[in-house]
């Protein structure tokens, strides 16, 4: 397993493909980061599918709202469309390049429209940079990333079983 520094600033998603681990960088986008930590404490990641994965680009989740495989409003042709029950999060953009696992927050056309989704970066994407808030990077299991089904949108997805704050993992 990867070394994990600091486990209040590391997630451990486990994925229909296998676990990931991601480092999160709270000195590049705070405010993102403890959204992230703050849904991931809730389990509203769990049981969240991969909506949107485009071939050598990235992998797409985090709709709490529509994509949440076993809930109530899951509805395929919506998963991608919605967020959580928060408010959208200030744009936290930075100089930090869009690079193999580098993990970002997406949103709307408007900047400031970040709320719970975000992607993978399966290859680099320079012109991502300073566009988009980047809050981790995959530091292990970016092979079960690459594994994720592919589409848009994603027929029968794979999911995120299981995402945690590594500190809280037993």
């Amino acid at each position: 397993m990867a070394e994990i520094k600091d486990p209040e600033n590391a997630l451990v998603m486990e994925t229909t493909k296998g676990k990931v681990v991601i480092q999160l960088l709270p000195e590049v986008a705070p405010e993102h980061v403890a959204r992230i930590k703050e849904l991931a404490r809730e389990g509203a990641y769990d049981g969240v599918v991969f909506h949107r994965v485009i071939n050598d680009f990235m992998a797409q989740t985090g709709d709490v709202k529509f994509g949440k495989k076993g809930g109530s409003s899951f509805n395929p042709s919506r998963a991608g469309m919605g967020g959580s029950d928060k408010p959208d999060l200030k744009a936290e953009f930075s100089a930090i390049s869009h690079i193999r696992g580098t993990c970002s927050m997406a949103r709307s056309q408007s900047p400031n429209s970040a709320n719970s989704q975000f992607f993978i970066c399966f290859t680099d994407a320079p012109w991502l940079n300073k566009q988009y808030s980047v809050w981790g990077q995959v530091i292990e299991g970016m092979d079960n990333i690459d594994k994720i089904k592919k589409g848009e949108p994603v027929v029968d997805p794979d999911e995120i079983v299981s995402l945690k704050v590594a500190a809280d993992v037993a």
